[in-house]
């Protein structure tokens, strides 16, 4: 069985490329204007632009679900569970491919959207298979990963070390934290701090691990599945660092990052105001050079673990006279470390926590800056108006890492589910035996594995020194989706007693949410996929 579906994987990933390719072929004119693309023709047509980011983000995770699959068989790994596993992801994504993907709940993209004719569809699932693969899901409780994830042993090893950290320390106490709305004990801050977490991707001469964004994704994904708030904690640290690593002056890596990478410091992003979202070129906060400051004016919100953060990085507009993205600046901005009762006590700050119903445990801030003042040495690089570029050289990391933390909450969806449907008996069995039950269990494994294997291949390609913007979108957009609907169907699973706060399911649904809305949402994640691949192509 295994030679003969390894050809069918292929086949069906090929086949996915060439609709792709007609898809694209069939959206370029209506985009175009004297061989370029036109921006007011890329929002007039979205529906189709961003139906293609679909279509080539599903060509592209059955491209990895297909080499994931060979690379196992050729290593004498590829067992019935991934055998099944594989055979059920292929086999659903073609058949959406040919009748039509959901871009979301009320939106979804057809073949005739594109004026094109569906591909084929060689490739079905029973539900024999489907009891089988439910029967291996059953046996396998306590296994940190349902498949054989085909990363190298030592990545094993580094997610065991986070698995069983996340299970003493996090777990038991993630969901009391989430209901009583607490930020993270600092005491398991210093603990993740002792294990690396803040450091893994800073190089080893500045005290980091010097590990890759594969690497990162193990960890990011072990700590989302105890609760996102520790999973998203590393992220602040994340983008701090890689700020510095591209367009920080060696003065400014020397003095920073073995800071960040010990946990002696804690770094969060302010980007964000209020009425820009991802509209960062409309961004206002002012910052003027006087003497050897700047004195910062403005408001920023939706900055996230700001009152406990010890350094900003701050992007201002450093000249008025422009608008856009030119004239924007980074700086690195310290603060004085706050706490619940006093979350602001520098000087030229003010503000206070937004609340949420998911993605706590740093909580979420609205700041304002009256004459805040940031040592002038403290520009990043040390050049005004770079501010904008060396943001969005960090977007592929950042990217990644919402990819795996999307996993990780997939993940803990899937663990709850499947306990849950164990546990609970109705009509003289456990539910767990109930098809409408199992296959919801089975079809969440299949797309955690091939989130698993998109967000994989884009850490890769980072790692390698690729450019990985497009691949990186890819695995964000797909493993945010994933983790809403493994979150969803998991609390269905759980019937009336998912709606009850005190189920750890219910917490899970709030934060899988919030994935599909930060590091880019979800429309504007497929306008750049879809605005790449009509400009470059993806295969």
């Amino acid at each position: 069985m295994s030679a003969e579906l390894i050809t069918q994987l292929e086949t069906a990933a090929a086949a996915a490329g060439r609709y792709t390719d007609a898809a694209k072929a069939a959206v370029r004119p209506l985009v175009t204007r004297e061989g370029k693309i036109d921006r007011v023709a890329l929002d007039r047509e979205q529906h189709v632009v961003h139906g293609l980011a679909w279509v080539a983000t599903y060509a592209e995770t059955l491209r990895e679900v297909s080499d994931w699959a060979r690379a196992l068989s050729e290593a004498g790994k590829f067992g019935e569970t991934e055998q099944l596993l594989a055979k059920v992801l292929v086999a659903e994504y073609t058949a959406q491919l040919a009748g039509g993907v959901p871009m979301t709940q009320v939106e979804t993209i057809r073949p005739a959207d594109f004026g094109i004719d569906a591909p084929a569809v060689t490739m079905r699932v029973t539900q024999s298979d489907k009891t089988r693969l439910a029967a291996l899901l059953h046996e396998s409780q306590g296994r940190a990963t349902f498949e054989n994830t085909n990363l190298d042993a030592d990545f094993e090893m580094i997610r065991d070390q986070f698995r069983s950290f996340a299970d003493d320390k996090i777990v038991p106490h993630a969901h009391e934290w989430h209901c009583n709305d607490e930020l993270i004990p600092i005491e398991i801050v210093e603990e993740m701090g002792a294990l690396g977490v803040f450091g893994l991707t800073i190089p080893e001469e500045f005290g980091g691990s010097g590990l890759g964004k594969t690497s990162m994704c193990v960890v990011s994904e072990e700590l989302s599945r105890a609760w996102i708030g520790t999973g998203s904690l590393g992220t602040r640290s994340e983008i701090a660092a890689e700020l510095i690593m591209i367009g920080g002056t060696e003065a400014q890596k020397a003095e920073w990052l073995p800071k960040i990478a010990s946990a002696e410091i804690l770094p969060t992003a302010v980007f964000t105001e209020p009425n820009t979202g991802s509209d960062l070129g409309s961004l206002r906060t002012r910052a003027v050079k006087e003497g050897d400051a700047y004195i910062v004016t403005g408001n920023k919100t939706w900055i996230t673990h700001a009152a406990r953060a010890d350094v900003m990085t701050l992007l201002v507009r450093t000249d008025p006279n422009t608008t856009g993205f030119n004239g924007l600046s980074m700086l690195l901005a310290p603060k004085q470390r706050g706490d619940d009762t006093v979350p602001f006590p520098t000087p030229g700050m003010s503000g206070g926590a937004i609340e949420v119903i998911g993605y706590r445990g740093m909580k979420e801030y609205e700041i304002g800056f009256d004459g805040f003042k940031v040592p002038a040495a403290n520009l990043l690089g040390g050049v005004e108006g770079q501010g904008f570029k060396q943001l969005m050289a960090t977007f592929e990391s950042a990217r990644i890492q919402t990819a795996a933390r999307a996993v990780g909450v997939a993940q803990s969806a899937l663990e709850l589910g499947l306990k849950y449907a164990i546990d609970r008996k109705q009509f003289g069995q456990e539910i767990f035996h109930f098809p409408r039950v199992s296959n919801k269990l089975v079809m969440i494994a299949a797309e955690l594995m091939a989130a698993r294997q998109i967000t994989y291949f884009a850490a890769r390609r980072k790692d390698s020194g690729k450019r990985c913007d497009l691949e990186a979108g890819m695995a964000k957009l797909l493993a945010a989706r994933v983790a809403w609907a493994a979150a969803d169907n998991a609390l269905q699973i759980h019937g009336g007693n998912g709606f009850a706060v005190e189920y750890p399911i219910s917490r899970v649904l709030a934060d899988a949410r919030i994935l599909n809305i930060f590091e880019g949402a979800g429309e504007i994640q497929a306008m750049v996929i879809g605005r790449r691949v009509l400009e470059e192509g993806v295969n």
